[in-house]
């Protein structure tokens, strides 16, 4: 199967060369990889540029854009930037992160399974982070949810899903829309990608309204958002980051913000993650007994 992999990057000179040798470290090697530059002010251009000289494979992208560092948008819109660049002779594509540390065997494994389902839409492993000296995983999402700083997507689900939306919440609704088509979302927890940087640590304070905002652009609805809100703020161990969430929430629901998604996949979202949550309740009062 033949695959690329786009990397998004912004003031990256500590990970970028790590990231890019793990990937020609691969035992089955991608066959594009475009790094999109977007607007770097430290060496990054330099290091990707040492990287394009030595593999024909290896693409360099500039994208001139504002140095705030916001999550969603910002991000995707420099993907889309390399997407542009790339023809349609994939079969999956990958957008990455240029923080990580893949295993040698990452992509191989990501084809097999691929290649076990046809209806496989996404894979990914899990991101761990440095602690005390160990690596350890960076509990902040479901086991059945794939990090966004390591997507892989299945060509024919990529188009489907209208591609990646730029805006805070992508990483969520690219799952749900993947769901809402019938596609299977696989995650493998043999696949330890190490990342070097934590997630967030370079957003600035308008970036946790904007996380209330997506919940609402994804159509959760008020109390939704109130459990997820609840949900990833203990996860961060930042209780009073839910204030902030809710009002990020009301902040796109007064100004009439629109929805990333139709009436009826809001319908269907809401419905999935009723069930979702009503399955937790219910399997941990289980466990209880």
């Amino acid at each position: 199967m033949n695959y690329y992999i786009i990397i998004p990057t912004f003031n990256e000179e500590k990970f970028i060369s790590l990231t890019l040798q793990s990937i020609m470290g691969q035992t089955v090697l991608p066959t594009k990889v475009i790094v999109v530059n977007d607007g770097s002010t430290d060496k990054t251009v330099e290091i990707v540029q040492s990287f394009t000289e030595k593999y024909s494979f290896i693409s360099l992208v500039n994208n001139p854009s504002e140095a705030i560092h916001l999550p969603g948008s910002k991000v995707i819109q420099a993907f889309n930037k390399g997407l542009e660049t790339l023809n349609e002779n994939y079969d999956f594509i990958v957008k990455a992160d240029a923080d990580l540390i893949f295993p040698p065997d990452y992509f191989k494994t990501i084809i097999r399974h691929f290649k076990s389902d046809s209806r496989i839409g996404m894979v990914g492993g899990f991101a761990y982070i440095k602690k005390n000296n160990q690596w350890v995983l960076e509990n902040l999402t479901d086991k059945d949810h794939i990090r966004g700083a390591f997507k892989a997507y299945r060509k024919k689900t990529f188009e489907q899903i209208g591609g990646l939306k730029p805006a805070m919440g992508w990483d969520t609704l690219d799952e749900l829309l993947c769901k809402f088509y019938n596609w299977k979302v696989v995650t493998d927890k043999t696949l330890q990608v190490k990342h070097l940087k934590p997630t967030g640590a370079s957003y600035n304070k308008a970036a946790q309204f904007k996380q209330g905002e997506a919940f609402y652009s994804l159509g959760y609805g008020f109390w939704i958002t109130c459990i997820a809100s609840i949900k990833l703020a203990f996860l961060k161990k930042k209780p009073l980051l839910i204030f902030d969430y809710l009002r990020g929430f009301w902040h796109a629901k007064s100004s009439g913000k629109p929805l990333l998604v139709t009436s009826e996949q809001a319908k269907f979202i809401r419905k999935y993650r009723w069930k979702k949550m009503m399955y937790k309740f219910f399997s941990s009062k289980k466990a209880m007994l």
